[in-house]
């Protein structure tokens, strides 16, 4: 039975009860090997932002190098998968900072015995699914020990900080992590198809259209005509004699609509053997049914492709100067470093006049104050820096509400228009 199940989740991942656990997770991790990790992390073809936050504890500040040190110190233990990897997710539309990724961070790697190993921590920005997420990866190798940190339970420990995640920032928390009883093993189901509803028209403008289209035609050729202009068909009737015929499939007797004796329609009419029965009109109401739906279809996603690509247009523009704006900004901030380190350095006096300042403490007293007007400036930076990340990620978030909105209209068109071809197709085969 277990090899049962194993096999029928390998086949269906998204019905599985762990990948339903997996979703409502905000902390993903695993162990792994270096190959290929570095170039995933920074792609920014993938992303619309990618900032290194910090490579620490390694004998390099390079990603790559990074890995490739750990994987030569893993090379002489029996260690296969040398790394650890793990995603911060937070939930969607949640703003978060590197404050709180870094606290995200310290707690998971806490809970996991990873304190001290040298790590990376990366922030990709997105608009589309979750604004952004972290990676952090740490090194599993104890350089002094030359053994590999035990991972035990690890899966558990995550899901256990996921839900302290939640709590701690008052995110709604999925039912099946805060209780996990109430985890469906099945994901999701399929939808139940509704059965096809008869047409919802109004009978009193059903009659209407019949009644004018009748009183504006004098002849059977102009009756027709209008009738079709109206969405109705001109047959003979199985019992009725001449009949209305619409594209749901449903017969309407002239003579009951328009109130009138049958004699009379058959005056102006003439004899309804000559006219098209209802098995011949039903086909011409499909075919022409088809050619529509074709035609209907193939504008809609014709409209959906334009949509699409003014949405990839103008997320490709937004992100570009969103891109050169922190360029900017990023030199502005170095280049008022460099200023104010030259201004700091230019208050110290130099010779005999440093040595006096030395003994009397006004050096230090410089000193002291150079530091704090440093911190402040870093601390102003740091804000402007957050400040511009929030209201980049906020103007994303608006074109991809934007985009979101179009793609509801355009399923809910193209719902409308196939159970409505639908209901017709079903009422013409009747």
């Amino acid at each position: 039975e277990r090899v049962r199940r194993c096999a029928y989740y390998a086949q269906h991942p998204a019905e599985s009860s762990w990948a339903k656990s997996a979703e409502s997770m905000i902390l993903h991790g695993n162990a792994r090997r270096s190959e290929g990790l570095a170039h995933h992390l920074l792609r920014d073809d993938e992303n619309d932002h990618v900032r290194v936050l910090a490579v620490e504890g390694f004998a390099t500040d390079n990603m790559y190098e990074a890995f490739e040190e750990t994987r030569a110190i893993a090379s002489g233990t029996r260690c296969k998968k040398y790394l650890f990897s793990l995603s911060f997710s937070p939930p969607k539309g949640a703003d978060t900072s590197d404050e709180q990724f870094f606290a995200a961070i310290q707690k998971a790697e806490e809970h996991l015995n990873l304190v001290g190993p040298p790590r990376v921590s990366v922030v990709h920005e997105k608009g589309d699914h979750r604004d952004s997420h972290a990676h952090v990866v740490w090194s599993r190798i104890d350089a002094a020990e030359m053994k590999a940190v035990p991972l035990p339970f690890d899966r558990e420990k995550l899901m256990e900080v996921s839900r302290e995640l939640f709590r701690d920032h008052h995110w709604r928390m999925p039912e099946g992590l805060a209780d996990p009883s109430r985890r469906d093993p099945r994901c999701f189901t399929l939808a139940e198809w509704q059965q096809a509803q008869r047409t919802g028209r109004d009978p009193r403008q059903i009659k209407g259209a019949i009644q004018d289209a009748w009183a504006i035609s004098d002849t059977k050729a102009g009756l027709s005509h209008a009738l079709e202009e109206r969405g109705f068909k001109l047959a003979r009737g199985d019992r009725r004699a001449w009949v209305a015929l619409d594209a749901y499939g449903e017969v309407y007797s002239l003579a009951r609509v328009i109130g009138i004796k049958t004699k009379d329609v058959r005056a102006r009419l003439g004899d309804e053997k000559q006219a098209p029965s209802l098995d011949d009109a039903r086909d011409e109401f499909e075919r022409e049914l088809g050619h529509t739906a074709e035609r209907l279809r193939h504008q809609l996603l014709e409209e959906r492709e334009r949509h699409l690509s003014d949405y990839r247009h103008r997320k490709a523009e937004l992100v570009q100067s969103q891109r050169r704006e922190r360029q900017s900004l990023k030199e502005h901030q170095t280049q008022e470093r460099l200023e104010q380190a030259k201004i700091h350095q230019a208050a110290f006096r130099k010779g005999l006049a440093e040595i006096w300042d030395r003994l009397r403490g006004h050096h230090r007293k410089i000193s002291k104050q150079n530091e704090a007007e440093a911190l402040a400036t870093k601390k102003c930076q740091t804000l402007a820096w957050q400040t511009m990340i929030d209201r980049q990620l906020n103007e994303r978030r608006r074109l991809r509400v934007h985009q979101l909105t179009v793609n509801r209209d355009h399923v809910r068109e193209r719902t409308r228009l196939e159970r409505s071809l639908s209901t017709m197709m079903r009422g013409l085969e009747r």
